[in-house]
């Protein structure tokens, strides 16, 4: 597996926009739509199916695991492009929002579990 960081996989994509003049198209509300579009693909893909039938045809199809990993791709450079848009460092908002999470969602109280959860919040 390629071992990229998030700092040079934003810097990819801000100059692939660059380069063709497409910054101006990427405003946070075209970026926010676009994100949703393309997460919408990715349900697409398993639509009408079981979960079994999902696990199958990713394990057994191989051009519906491609087709996977390019509508992921598009989900993420769009975000990136959404951060980079923005100014938000996408690296450190993940860090924060996984603390947050731990916080929310102690894993003495939630693993294993779907939810709902009773967290007494003190």
């Amino acid at each position: 597996m390629t071992e990229t960081t998030i700092g040079e996989l934003s810097s990819l994509v801000a100059d692939f926009i660059s380069r063709r003049d497409w910054n101006k198209y990427h405003t946070p509300k075209n970026l926010a739509m676009s994100i949703s579009i393309e997460a919408a693909e990715i349900m697409e893909l398993f639509q009408w199916v079981t979960n079994e039938e999902a696990s199958e045809n990713l394990q057994n199809d191989p051009s519906v695991k491609i087709a996977l990993e390019d509508e992921l791709a598009d989900v993420m450079i769009y975000c990136l492009s959404m951060a980079n848009t923005c100014d938000i460092d996408i690296a450190h908002s993940i860090r924060r929002k996984l603390t947050e999470n731990e916080s929310r969602f102690p894993v003495e109280i939630v693993t294993g579990k779907l939810g709902p959860y009773k967290i007494d919040r003190k």
